[in-house]
């Protein structure tokens, strides 16, 4: 059967009742599926040492999504939320980790490695904890602990994820903002292009916090949706499966993934896993539109506007490959 790809036009003519508008994750295989991702992309990989001890957090998260509970939104919620096409739930509120405990528990017994940044943060205050993470989520001024970060994240991930999973499609607003997620109202981590059933062909953000992917045409930047100057590169020698999508307009990308190319692509370890190709960005004059959140250099500042300058010719290894 030949396939033809719609054009954004066609796809944005569509009903959109007649296409999976959102894709809420499964609590009990986001980060089980995360952790073999990860794994799989360790060996050879430049940080090969830190990917594992991902998938060993992962694999945390894993235990912990399956038997926590988190207050779902209430009918009241849902529907102030989609009167007023605003997020479920606010991007800023961190006062409740309720996996925070379980979590760290858990690592401390199975992961020797994070000692360290276990003991930092079982010596914070739960205001420290709040104080961190509404920094880590752009809203405070705190100092980033590079230490600590991953881990928090890490638990805010799993109430998240495990809020979202009890969310019906129905239940989910549509957004003025399309660009941050319609559950957690943070911007993606990734974009993928799935395959099979309602979600073939189709392109899906991906939240970094609470994995809800929502619908968003392919060509078009998922940072200030423009639908000019896009183009995508590629590292040489590392497949077709992960692109970084650029833009001309704002002079930042995104990465995105191709289940196509490679059926176990995880949007936020793949993207993990590719700090070549960020460098590749950055030397090209791109940012990135944002970080990964299990991943926390100690200095997050905004790497600028990028100059536009185009480097996706040449022979030094990198390709690209304009998909308009």
């Amino acid at each position: 059967m030949v396939q033809r790809i719609l054009e954004p036009s066609e796809i944005e003519s569509i009903d959109h009742v007649a296409i999976a508008r959102v894709r809420l994750p499964d609590r009990n295989e986001v980060f089980g599926a995360r952790a073999q991702r990860l794994r799989q992309l360790a060996p050879s990989n430049p940080i090969e040492p830190y990917l594992l001890l991902m998938a060993a957090v992962a694999d945390a998260q894993h235990e912990v999504a399956k038997r926590i509970e988190i207050p779902a939104p209430s009918a009241a919620d849902i529907a102030r939320a989609g009167e007023h096409c605003m997020p479920l739930v606010n991007a800023q509120h961190t006062e409740a980790l309720y996996s925070a405990g379980p979590l760290f528990e858990r690592l401390a017994a199975t992961a020797g490695a994070l000692a360290a940044p276990l003991a930092a943060l079982h010596a914070m205050s739960a205001d420290a904890r709040i104080a961190q993470l509404q920094a880590l989520l752009g809203f405070g001024d705190a100092p980033i602990d590079a230490t600590v970060a991953p881990l928090l994240m890490a638990a805010l991930q799993v109430d998240r994820t495990v809020l979202a999973s009890a969310l019906r499609e129905r239940d989910i607003p549509v957004l003025d903002v399309p660009t941050v997620c319609p559950v957690c109202g943070v911007p993606p981590v990734a974009s993928i292009v799935r395959i099979g059933g309602r979600y073939q062909g189709l392109r899906y953000l991906h939240c970094g916090l609470c994995a809800t992917e929502w619908h968003m045409v392919r060509v078009k930047c998922s940072h200030c949706e423009s639908t000019e100057g896009i183009s995508y590169y590629n590292v040489e020698g590392h497949g077709d499966a992960l692109k970084a999508e650029t833009c001309d307009q704002c002079h930042r990308y995104r990465k995105i993934g191709y289940m196509e190319k490679d059926q176990m692509v995880e949007p936020l370890a793949d993207d993990l896993a590719t700090l070549a190709l960020d460098v590749m960005m950055g030397e090209a004059g791109y940012g990135r539109a944002n970080g990964n959140p299990l991943l926390w250099l100690g200095d997050q500042s905004d790497e600028g506007d990028g100059d536009g300058e185009d480097s996706r010719a040449g022979d030094d290894g990198r390709t690209a490959r304009d998909e308009r």
